[in-house]
């Protein structure tokens, strides 16, 4: 990854620099300490061999929303009052995690699982349950399961962190993994509530999925004959991940400054909350984001519906011209999120190429 960055809004998750690296996999991060701007979400994006397990850990200020991009996985999580989950997750397929809750994530498959995390706090704490029991002494230990305390100076123990684990012999998969459960989304599954000719678009809230309560997600893919219209989320910041195609991004900053820049796989962008921005597709492929929110529910205010909002006398004295040399803004009481390009795509040379 480039040591300046080509845009304050954006980084590379793909290429930065690893949390772990090894013949198990692999995790890559970005948090605010590498992606500054950052404010109630960072991201992970997590690689797991045949075998390997992201060992058993909670975060200590942060809940989890994870989307499964290839393999098969499975997730189990320990929560308040001794309530446990055991689950599978395949590729289109989420899960979620409430802050402080003991998971693995673990490739029982035959295939590299992918998985990318987003956390609601821009510097996640972890814990791992190696460490915690290298916390505490033998004879601790020992009175807390009722055993002699020899019973464990056998384990390796300290407070560090292996992150990735190989596992000895074939999975333990319950019975009842593959049944549906709260913290388990099947967003492949769910009908696009949006899905015009050029676009489409796919939702995890609280709206179809009640157990998030700090965070939510997208998948939109865009043809290249369609665009996300302008907007800005008056309550929520924006996080994306670009899994497939290019694109091109404009931000509005406070002082008035744009940002313009494109994206290509691996990258993520940031926005802050309420900032004005847009996407849209450059070249022939279509592209496919995962955008994560630091609300259960995002809320949009779109450029269709701010037109309709005013008079003509308002907007004309807005722009400076007179009334009848107005665009003729269509009335638009909801916005469409999504529309269509009826106009050729502005030239890109002038963007900063990541």
């Amino acid at each position: 990854m480039s040591t300046t960055p080509a845009s304050r809004h954006v980084r590379s998750l793909t290429g930065a620099e690893p949390q772990h690296d090894s013949e198990l996999g692999s995790i890559t991060r970005l948090t605010a300490d590498t992606f500054p701007i950052l404010e109630r979400l960072s991201i992970k994006r997590l690689l797991l061999e045949p075998g390997s397990i992201r060992e058993p850990h909670w975060h200590a200020n942060a809940d989890e929303l994870g989307y499964c991009l290839s393999g098969t996985l499975l997730v189990s999580l320990l929560e308040n009052g001794s309530a446990f989950s055991s689950f599978t997750i395949t590729a289109g397929q989420m899960f979620t995690i409430p802050s402080g809750a003991l998971h693995h994530i673990e490739n029982i498959g035959d295939d590299t699982g992918e998985v990318v995390v987003a956390f609601s706090h821009e510097r996640p704490e972890d814990f791992s349950l190696h460490a915690a029991f290298g916390t505490m002494t033998d004879a601790v230990l020992g009175n807390t399961y009722d055993l002699p305390a020899s019973a464990f100076r056998p384990l390796v123990r300290d407070t560090g962190s292996a992150d990735l684990v190989k596992r000895q012999g074939p999975p333990v998969v319950p019975d009842t993994a593959g049944f549906g459960n709260p913290h388990k989304y099947d967003l492949g599954a769910q009908n696009p509530p949006l899905d015009p000719p050029f676009a489409w678009v796919k939702t995890a809230r609280t709206q179809f999925w009640p157990a998030l309560e700090n965070l939510s997600m997208y998948s939109l893919t865009i043809q290249d004959d369609g665009m996300r219209e302008p907007h800005w989320h008056p309550r929520t910041a924006e996080m994306g991940y670009v899994h497939e195609g290019r694109a091109r991004m404009s931000i509005l900053d406070p002082d008035g400054s744009v940002d313009t820049y494109l994206l290509g796989p691996g990258d993520v962008y940031f926005i802050p909350r309420a900032y004005p921005h847009q996407i849209e597709v450059i070249g022939d492929d279509e592209i496919h984001f995962l955008i994560f929110f630091d609300q259960p529910t995002p809320g949009d205010i779109g450029y269709r519906a701010s037109a309709s909002a005013f008079s003509r006398p308002v907007l004309a004295a807005t722009f400076g011209v007179p009334v009848d040399e107005l665009p003729d803004f269509p009335f638009t009481p909801s916005d469409p999120l999504l529309v269509g390009k009826a106009n050729p795509t502005d030239p890109v040379s002038s963007d900063p190429v990541r």
